[in-house]
């Protein structure tokens, strides 16, 4: 199995919902944009913690979801949802869909989420949304700021999917401390990639300090030797640069 597979485990999901034509092509060009995203990390992650097939790919497939309607909202948020039409009409809709549907398919019996990872989750991703608002209203981004913010949307984010994914596993006493180290070097290596303006406009010690932020997550997510973070970290170690003396 591979995060490929557990895609198309989510299309399944998706016709099982016998939703109208046109509402399961709007839901599906959300998951095409979002993808593959996270799944090939997720199946590396749900595999290294001992995860049964059966119940990885229904906590994959879950998460998935919860990402797509993330990745969606975003989008909105910044203007990038150019895949629909009228993205203010149908965007909510599909956002609206794929949470539920991403709540459904954690709370099936395969998944076997217990509950109180359940909620701990949904909490961790409501407090990571609080920044968002932050985000859009800020006018100077300063090295404080950018982390702050960055700290909600990305690291809780991650730390939420982990502590559901790695839920009665023997990872999961890490699955915070490891997603907020691996969301915030995500974060940051990203921005760097696609010279986004939360980190250009920073002034250059504040650059430097984010960057040895960074840096210091990806320290720190070596120094927890898991497999499944290796292909993400050489991705992003590379992109981030040396700090300035």
């Amino acid at each position: 199995m591979s995060g490929g597979a557990m895609y198309q485990e989510a299309l399944r999901a998706l016709r099982r919902l016998e939703l109208p034509d046109v509402s399961e092509r709007d839901v599906l060009t959300a998951l095409e944009e979002a993808q593959p995203g996270p799944l090939p990390l997720f199946y590396e992650a749900g595999a290294e913690a001992g995860l049964e097939r059966d119940v990885l790919v229904a906590r994959g497939v879950g998460l998935f979801f919860s990402f797509c309607a993330g990745n969606l909202a975003d989008d909105l948020i910044d203007g990038d949802c150019t895949y629909y039409v009228f993205p203010l009409r149908d965007g909510p809709c599909v956002q609206f869909l794929l949470q539920n549907l991403a709540f459904a398919s954690l709370t099936e019996p395969r998944a076997r989420v217990p509950p109180g990872a359940l909620a701990e989750g949904a909490r961790l991703l409501a407090v990571a949304a609080g920044p968002q608002a932050q985000e859009v209203r800020v006018r100077e981004w300063t090295a404080p700021v950018y982390r702050r913010v960055a700290e909600g949307i990305a690291g809780l984010q991650w730390a939420a999917y982990l502590r559901m994914l790695w839920a009665d596993t023997r990872l999961e006493g890490r699955a915070v401390a490891v997603g907020q180290a691996l969301g915030a070097a995500a974060h940051v290596a990203e921005d760097i990639r696609t010279h986004d303006r939360r980190f250009t406009s920073l002034p250059p010690e504040d650059r430097d300090a984010v960057v040895a932020w960074a840096r210091a997550a990806t320290e720190a997510l070596r120094a927890w030797d898991l497999r499944c973070l290796d292909a993400a970290l050489r991705r992003i170690e590379p992109i981030l640069p040396e700090v300035s003396p």
